[in-house]
């Protein structure tokens, strides 16, 4: 890999900041296209990976996964470089709408509400895309596809206790922490009874 420029690292998240709707989410296929497909800072697996810390950090994910993206690359330069960029063009374009754009306007304004309703399936599809990608590279099959879809359907039941997502991400840590653990004495057990057969 070879070493990313800073400019080339903020310009490209401020591209990705200025062309998303839709909040983060909508935000992560973008930043995996041009980090992974595109210019190959990083493989795959490792996107993923800086994704999952990005996702367990407070704050904003869109500049979570920037700062996470931006550190592996370039350390805390690249981590300043691509959350910049990233919240640079969000900045600017939220403070035009609140200075020319106010809710009277769009909703009495035809153009814009069609505009808005038109933006909306598209900032769906968005969202989903990276659940489909994560789903798929982390080998997330259909037998096991029930699980984050009770969580989803749990989270958002607004029910007191189960619809707290800080309970899953918790949950998650232990039971990946708990199948590898078993994973690695299982494979110890075996490697012992390979070399007493021995």
């Amino acid at each position: 890999m070879e070493t990313t420029g800073l400019r080339k690292l903020f310009l490209t998240f401020a591209k990705i900041g200025a062309f998303t709707f839709g909040g983060g989410w909508a935000m992560i296929s973008l930043i995996e296209r041009e980090v992974v497909d595109k210019y190959r800072w990083m493989e795959r697996t490792e996107f993923l990976d800086l994704l999952a810390v990005a996702q367990s950090m407070p704050g904003i994910l869109a500049v979570n996964i920037s700062v996470v993206v931006g550190d592996k690359l370039r350390g805390l330069k690249g981590s300043l470089a691509a959350s910049a960029g990233t919240i640079m063009p969000c900045f600017v374009i939220i403070l035009l709408i609140a200075m020319f754009l106010t809710p009277e306007l769009i909703m009495n304004n035809a153009t814009l509400t069609a505009i808005f309703k038109g933006i909306r399936p598209v900032v769906v599809a968005l969202i989903i895309a990276p659940v489909i990608t994560t789903a798929r590279a982390t080998g997330l099959g259909w037998r096991l596809a029930w699980i984050p879809a009770a969580v989803a359907l749990l989270i958002w039941s607004k029910l007191p206790v189960v619809s707290n997502p800080i309970l899953y991400i918790v949950l998650g840590g232990a039971a990946g922490y708990l199948l590898t653990r078993r994973k690695e004495l299982d494979n110890m057990k075996n490697k012992e009874e390979k070399e007493a057969e021995r």
